[in-house]
């Protein structure tokens, strides 16, 4: 998959622009790497910086989003790093109780 919509629950500006919606990218190499040197000491503004990039908006905007629609985000970006289980079959763990991981796994653990 190499782009998704996320529909914002609650809409928010955006460059001035009222959204309900944005698209998120598939994340490069590239991507991580400006991410991680942008802040390498933050996890978590590491991965607003990452979102900014792939919804072509900026972090600050994200961080007035309504949680839940955060949550959308991460979601969907779990679903653009993920493989295929059609293409390459893996083992992914069914319990509930798994361990959450963060949006940025590589770059945090």
């Amino acid at each position: 998959m190499e782009q998704l919509t996320v529909t914002l629950e609650y809409p928010a500006p955006f460059d001035g622009v009222l959204r309900d919606r944005l698209s998120l990218r598939a994340p490069k190499v590239r991507d991580m790497r400006s991410a991680a040197k942008q802040a390498p000491q933050d996890i978590e503004e590491r991965e607003l910086i990452l979102f900014g990039l792939l919804a072509e908006v900026s972090p600050k905007e994200l961080e007035g989003l309504h949680f839940t629609d955060y949550r959308r985000l991460q979601e969907g970006y779990f679903r653009l790093v993920s493989p295929s289980t059609a293409a390459n079959p893996v083992a992914v763990p069914t319990d509930e109780t798994a361990r959450p991981r963060a949006a940025l796994p590589a770059l945090g653990d």
